[in-house]
């Protein structure tokens, strides 16, 4: 199953360093993981609410990830205020078996400043 999440540069400074391999532990305001459904969705949530905090914090990304059917099928996709804002719903205490089920890599895939998109390039060193 593929899966989207919206992100700010913190927590995929973290997810870098992870080796793009595992989502970091959840903070203790935190007790739901929730990773969305589509592209779409993560953009919205990237763009409209991380990308518009106070500089320096004002990047936004979307990032992309494949887990297991076997892992995905644990949390049943849930509705959050309309059918295009569908995501999954891991408890905090679930997610390290959540992150062995990632098949592959975290990708980011895009990226948003003050609102606007930008070349993911342009902020994130691809290399780094």
């Amino acid at each position: 199953m593929k899966l989207y999440r919206p992100t700010g540069l913190k927590e995929l400074e973290l997810v870098r360093d992870s080796g793009w391999r595992a989502w970091p532990p959840r903070l203790k305001d935190q007790p739901i993981f929730y990773p969305v459904t589509s592209f779409a969705y993560a953009e919205k949530i990237a763009r409209d609410w991380n990308s518009v905090l106070p500089a320096p914090d004002n990047l936004g990304f979307v990032t992309e990830f494949d887990i297991s059917e076997a892992v995905a099928a644990k949390y049943p996709v849930q509705v959050a205020g309309g059918q295009e804002h569908s995501e999954l719903w891991v408890p905090a205490e679930e997610l390290d078996a959540f992150n062995q089920g990632i098949v592959g890599v975290i990708r980011p895939v895009a990226a948003y400043r003050s609102g606007e998109k930008v070349a993911l390039e342009t902020v994130w060193n691809m290399d780094g």
